[in-house]
C-alpha cells in the first residue's frame, strides 16, 4: 500500500480509466472540483510494482466535529479481492491517523445484493448503513437507472424505449427542438434554467462558479459536455453528462417552466446516449431516483422519466463506514440532518 505522490498521477489516471469499476468521482480532475476537500489517494500495488486497487479519499474539518474522510463510489478494484481491500483498508487507518479523523464514510456503487463484498468489509471492521429510501437522505444517490449500452447499435437501443418516451422523443424534433453542444458562455444560459427548474422541483442548486470550475476542470480532458435545447434559437433545457473511462453519466439537468410540452428532456437524453454508444462506452448512468417507488411520491415523475429508456433500476449497497470516534459521529449525523431540513425551511421561505 502507498499514497499517490506526483510522479504516480499519470499511472493512476490510466488506471482509472481503464478499469471496469471506473467512476468519475474517483479522478483527480473530480478532486479539483470539490476544491473544499482536500485529497488523498490510497493505492493498492501488486508484486511487480502495478497498481490493482485504489480509493480517491476527501478529508475536510468541520467546526467542532473535526475531520471527516469521505470517498464517493470508490473503491476501485475487484471488490471480491480480500488482500486489495485490506490494504485499502490500512490506508484508511493511517489517514484517520493522520488527520485525527472521527470517521471514514464511503458511497460505493456496488449493488445491495453483492453477500460477498458485505461479507469482506464487515471482516476488515467496516459497518453498512443500508436503510435509506429517500433521495436526499445520502450525498450520492443509493438507487439510479442505469442502461447497459455495450456493443448495442442505436436501433437496438431506441427500439427498447418505452412506446411513450420513443414518441416524445419524435415530437421533440417534429416540433422543431434543436439540440446543440454549448461551450463555457453557455453555462450562464444553462444555470438560469436551472435555477427555474429548482425553484419548480424544490431543490438546492449549485452556483454559476460551480458549473465553470466543472468545466475548466473537466472539460480539456474530454471528460465533460454541455448540451443545450433550442427552440426558435431560445434555450429552453439543458444537461451536463461527464465521460470518463467506458462510462458516462447523466449528472446535471434543467429545462425552463415554458416549452416543457416539446419534450427537449427526452431529445436531449437520446442526444446523449447516442453519442455514448458511438464512444463505445458500456454504460448510461442516469443517476438518481427514489428508493420509494409509489405513484404518489413528489420524486415519481423524475422515475418514470428514467424507466422510459429501459434503464435498470439499480440499488446500491449504502454507506460503508468506520466511525473512529463513534459518538462524534452520531452528533454529526444528527447535524448533518439538521441542516438539510433547515436549509429547506429556509429555501421556502426565500421563494416566497
Amino acid at each position: 500500500m502507498k499514497f499517490l505522490e506526483e510522479n504516480d498521477k499519470e499511472k493512476y489516471k490510466k488506471f482509472l480509466e481503464g478499469h471496469e469499476r471506473c467512476n468519475f468521482q474517483q479522478s483527480l480532475e473530480w478532486a479539483k472540483v470539490k476544491d473544499s476537500w482536500k485529497s488523498e489517494v490510497i493505492l493498492s500495488l501488486d508484486d511487480d510494482g502495478n497498481i490493482v486497487g485504489s480509493l480517491c479519499v476527501w478529508i475536510r474539518k468541520f467546526p467542532v466535529f473535526g475531520y471527516l474522510m469521505y470517498s464517493a463510489r470508490g473503491p476501485v478494484c475487484d471488490i471480491h479481492d480480500e488482500k486489495v481491500l485490506k490494504d485499502l483498508r490500512d490506508g484508511i487507518d493511517e489517514l484517520a491517523k493522520k488527520y485525527n479523523a472521527f470517521a471514514i464514510r464511503i458511497e460505493p456503487d456496488i449493488k445491495k445484493d453483492d453477500e460477498e463484498f458485505r461479507s469482506i468489509v464487515t471482516k476488515l471492521g467496516f459497518e453498512i448503513k443500508d436503510d435509506s429510501k429517500n433521495f436526499k437522505d445520502e450525498i450520492q444517490p443509493r438507487f439510479v437507472f442505469r442502461l447497459d449500452i455495450s456493443g448495442k447499435t442505436e436501433d437496438e437501443i431506441f427500439s427498447a424505449f418505452h412506446q411513450k418516451t420513443r414518441y416524445n422523443v419524435r415530437l421533440a424534433t417534429k416540433k422543431g427542438v434543436v439540440v446543440k453542444e454549448g461551450n463555457r458562455e453557455d453555462l450562464k444560459a444553462f444555470h438560469d434554467i436551472m435555477v427555474e427548474t429548482g425553484k419548480r422541483d424544490d431543490f438546492v442548486i449549485r452556483s454559476l462558479e460551480y458549473f465553470q470550475r466543472m468545466y475548466d476542470e473537466l472539460v480539456p480532458g474530454g471528460h465533460m459536455k454541455l448540451l443545450m435545447a433550442y427552440h426558435e434559437d431560445k434555450p429552453i433545457a439543458g444537461i451536463i453528462p461527464i465521460i470518463y473511462g467506458k462510462n458516462v453519466w447523466y449528472l446535471y439537468g434543467a429545462s425552463s417552466n415554458s416549452h416543457r410540452n416539446l419534450m427537449p428532456n427526452y431529445l436531449l437524453q437520446w442526444t446523449m446516449i447516442k453519442e455514448a454508444i458511438s464512444r463505445g462506452a458500456n454504460m448510461y448512468d442516469f443517476r438518481g431516483v427514489s428508493g420509494v417507488v409509489d405513484e404518489n411520491h413528489p420524486q415519481y415523475g423524475l422515475y418514470r422519466f428514467k424507466k422510459g429508456f429501459n434503464a435498470e433500476f439499480t440499488e446500491f449497497i449504502g454507506e460503508v463506514y468506520i466511525a473512529y470516534k463513534p459518538l462524534m459521529y452520531k452528533l454529526y449525523k444528527i447535524s448533518e440532518k439538521a441542516y438539510r431540513t433547515l436549509r429547506k425551511i429556509k429555501k421556502k421561505i426565500m421563494s416566497k
